[in-house]
């Protein structure tokens, strides 16, 4: 690469990090607090030799597998073994999140912000600001695994040598980097922030579908769905390398690919062309609603897809999770045939309630997404001729919450109605009407994720991002606070344990009416916030 390609890019690398030095400390912060945790309340289960059989059961089965990866260790259980298990995927995936975060944040957005036009207006060379966030990246991820390692060092987890606590560290920094590099590539395909984001994620949520898959029919397959390398590192156990070379070998290519993707790229454009706009606009774009509606089809429909495809996986694996217990010999031997195939239906029924929580969760992310472009949009100056027509404030809220409920609520019906439909082909099918119980009963919990967001859009529409918080925290306390065993009130933070085990369960018709009521109080809270404050101008 000619120097002249690279001017200023140790400038702009500063420059970058000073500028994202708050999101970077909190993602930092979290990330490492997680683990140190994770791993504390592991130690504190593991005095008791029925805690740590408990555990080793419940990471032991197909719902789990399918989230954190399976369970290999081997007799007699360690600290350090139940924790690889439970925190190496998770772990993974926040830091695929982070590297999503920045890579599109000092790209595409600066892009479509006209921020990098102004910089490249500067002695500044044409590859120096995609360098400059490599090189950012390559930063963060490098910290977030060295804090890691030296966090689990100091723990000294039972179990645990040095050589597993910094592959854990440097695993999940290169699985980061690699993350990084397939967005960054993304970003030079798509035309704006937008669609970068969504390949991105729907990149990431393929992948970890694959390794989910894989891991729950045949774990010799996951080699080959690149996200399940980082779980083949098995710190603490096997200790292999390889993954980690393989995961920053194929980053480097990616990186590679990109950089000379960029070199050609007219600044603004995308690999993939924009298709021609209409020569009249269309009757659609009357009005605010539709017109949010219009801007985020692609988010839309790129969720609805991809938690469908989420769900009919998942309805595929009733049979083979059910098949588990029914052709036990031991458990067929003790209970009968009859009780284990009974035993078998509840077992995929909580395999199913499990997966509903995740798809709940998922539903609510683009609802979020929705929710916060009000203000970033307003930022950017792209309401501005919005403002200026006679369209009130109530309506032009209205229109983001509106389009962020509708989105939330069909992807999580994609979800939910698809595990019912793959669910079909099993020996032994449920009903659709119970299976959808999942989104009669997790609906009013979405709805009051939109309503606390309204709130903070309107209460603190600098500091909005903290949004995203609130489904990593579910996933926090519902997920690894069950399995290591959190108080319940940890649960009762987010709307989402609130739910009971549906389908499992029957919906709580009462419950949910309180929610709903409850959202309807927030979405005007958070209304009433957004009319009192000042409008942004570009």
């Amino acid at each position: 690469m000619k120097s002249n390609q690279t001017v200023q890019t140790g400038y702009l690398t500063r420059m970058y990090l000073r500028h994202d030095r708050f999101a970077i400390t909190i993602w930092l912060l979290g990330i490492v607090v997680m683990v140190a945790a994770g791993a504390s309340k592991i130690i504190g289960l593991s005095g008791d030799d029925k805690q740590v059989a408990s555990l080793a059961t419940a990471l032991d089965t197909p719902s789990m597998a399918a989230l954190f990866g399976p369970f290999t260790a081997v007799k007699p259980y360690t600290t350090a073994a139940i924790f690889a298990a439970s925190m190496m995927v998770f772990t993974g995936l926040l830091m695929a999140i982070m590297n999503i975060f920045f890579a599109v944040r000092n790209t595409r957005t600066q892009e479509d912000n006209g921020v990098l036009e102004m910089v490249r207006a500067h002695s500044v060379g044409r590859q120096s600001p995609l360098l400059a966030t490599i090189y950012e990246l390559l930063i963060i991820n490098v910290a977030a695994g060295l804090l890691s390692a030296a966090t689990l060092q100091a723990i000294n987890m039972d179990g645990a040598g040095t050589a597993g606590n910094w592959l854990f560290g440097i695993g999940i920094a290169s699985l980061g980097m690699m993350f990084g590099s397939f967005t960054l590539f993304c970003a030079q395909l798509a035309s704006n922030s937008r669609g970068a984001t969504t390949m991105s994620y729907s990149l990431l949520g393929l992948l970890y579908l694959l390794r989910a898959m894989t891991d729950v029919q045949n774990v010799k397959y996951t080699w080959w769905t690149v996200f399940g390398w980082v779980e083949k590192i098995d710190p603490y156990g096997e200790n292999r390398v390889s993954p980690v070379l393989y995961m920053l070998g194929l980053a480097v290519v990616v990186l590679v690919i990109t950089l000379a993707v960029s070199s050609e790229r007219d600044l603004g454009s995308g690999l993939l062309p924009d298709r021609p706009g209409r020569s009249h606009a269309s009757a659609l774009l009357a009005g605010p609603v539709t017109l949010v509606f219009r801007l985020e089809r692609t988010s839309m429909l790129a969720w609805f897809v991809g938690l469908a495809v989420y769900g009919v996986s998942m309805g595929t694996l009733f049979d083979t999770i059910g098949d588990m217990m029914t052709n036990s010999p031991m458990i067929a031997k003790i209970l009968g045939p009859d009780a284990a195939t009974a035993v078998g239906r509840t077992t995929t029924l909580q395999f199913a309630a499990m997966m509903s929580v995740m798809m709940a969760i998922g539903a609510s992310v683009p609802a979020i997404a929705t929710m916060l472009r009000l203000n970033s949009d307003e930022r950017k100056g792209w309401l501005e001729s919005i403002h200026a027509r006679s369209v009130s404030r109530f309506h032009l809220f209205s229109a983001y919450t509106l389009v962020g409920l509708v989105t939330g609520l069909l992807t999580l019906f994609a979800g939910t109605f698809s595990m019912a439909l793959g669910g079909q082909g099993a020996k032994h099918a449920f009903a659709i009407s119970r299976l959808m119980r999942s989104f009669w009963a997790f609906s009013p919990a979405v709805l009051v994720v939109i309503g606390m967001v309204a709130v903070l859009i309107g209460l603190l529409p600098r500091y909005q991002q903290i949004a995203w918080v609130i489904p990593i925290y579910a996933i926090l306390s519902i997920y690894l606070g069950g399995l290591l065993d959190f108080p319940e009130w940890t649960k009762q933070l987010t709307p989402f344990g609130w739910i009971n085990k549906v389908p499992l369960k029957a919906v709580q018709w009462d419950q949910a009416g309180w929610l709903v009521l409850l959202s309807i109080v927030l979405i005007l809270v958070g209304y009433g916030l957004y009319q009192r404050r000042d409008l942004v101008e570009n």
